[in-house]
């Protein structure tokens, strides 16, 4: 019987901890029955099989091979072992190869992401149409932005992180998805789509401002105030679809992400458009808004968790899923 332990191989027995290569070397010794040509399948000296043959004896307490004239031939002992050292080496083989490639048709998972409402509501229709075809056992379970998604991606409570990345845990990986800018969304009929838009227009119309944290400020807070302007924040709400839902019933100004010019149309306004929403281009410098996603380094190299992120990059990039 052959045990691994801490690297090694011990055969259960025999006091001495064999390595994996002596199982190999015996293995090639008793196919090929000859010290040159185990040597050569092996690239290595017919001297250093010669110094492994006699360590196998030695271990083994058995010739294993021995002279018949020009040729050697196995002992019984060696004849008994060899199925099982070819046996042994096909096991080591399969525990030491890369794993095979997923085959998305056959993954019963269950994935946990952590995203914003409007991430989210981006997110869902997309991984769904490439689930139905790809992969249609999957299931996915959106979580609100409510854990702190470094331990949570440690302790394994959420798979991914799909957002704006904000926390820098050593461990965490992250992949950009998409640079965005804000617009302004303002309902059919408002005031602000009549003549030019310009800072102290959009000073001047009352806000509603999107923060988990209840904060009133933010980045065009501070572009305005460079300029010497303030504007009026009504209510501040935790997410991007109430506020533009609220928006689009009134006169408040929305701050919602939208693709760069020149870039291919984000989902992420999708909900927007669905609300009847004009996007106004905001007449200030703000800087960009980076989408990304945060897994924990453990899933990197499984195949399922590769299909989910790569089913999250052609959602939220619009690349083409055929």
């Amino acid at each position: 019987m052959i045990i691994a332990q801490n690297g090694m191989m011990q055969v259960s027995g025999v006091s001495p901890a064999l390595d994996a290569n002596l199982a190999v070397a015996l293995d090639a010794l008793l196919a090929e029955q000859s010290v040159t040509r185990a040597a050569a399948r092996l690239h290595t000296s017919p001297a250093a099989m010669s110094r492994t043959l006699a360590r196998l004896r030695r271990v083994l307490q058995d010739p294993l091979l021995v002279r018949a004239g020009q040729t050697m031939v196995p002992t019984p002992r060696a004849q008994e072992l060899r199925e099982e050292a070819a046996a042994v080496v096909r096991s080591l083989a399969a525990l030491l190869s890369p794993g095979a490639g997923v085959d998305p048709a056959r993954l019963s998972n269950t994935f946990t992401l952590q995203a914003a409402d409007l991430v989210g509501s981006a997110l869902a229709p997309g991984l769904l149409r490439l689930a139905g075809r790809e992969a249609p056992g999957v299931s996915f379970r959106v979580l609100a932005e409510e854990l702190e998604a470094g331990p949570a991606l440690r302790d394994g409570r959420i798979d991914l992180e799909v957002g704006s990345i904000d926390h820098v845990d050593p461990e965490t990986r992250v992949e950009e998805l998409a640079e965005l800018r804000m617009v302004a969304a303002v309902r059919p009929g408002h005031p602000l789509l009549e003549g030019e838009l310009t800072p102290a227009r959009l000073a001047a119309a009352e806000h509603v401002a999107v923060s988990r944290r209840g904060r009133f400020g933010g980045p065009l807070d501070t572009a305005l105030a460079e300029r010497g302007l303030r504007r009026r924040v009504g209510v501040v709400l935790p997410g991007h679809l109430a506020a533009m839902t609220l928006a689009a019933r009134s006169d408040l100004v929305c701050l919602v992400p939208a693709a760069l010019p020149g870039a291919a149309a984000s989902p992420l306004t999708h909900d927007a458009e669905a609300l009847g929403l004009h996007l106004l281009d905001i007449p200030l410098p703000l800087p960009p808004l980076t989408i990304g996603m945060a897994w924990h380094p453990r899933h990197t190299a499984d195949g399922a968790h590769h299909w989910l992120r790569r089913a999250v990059r052609r959602t939220l990039r619009a690349e083409p899923t055929g």
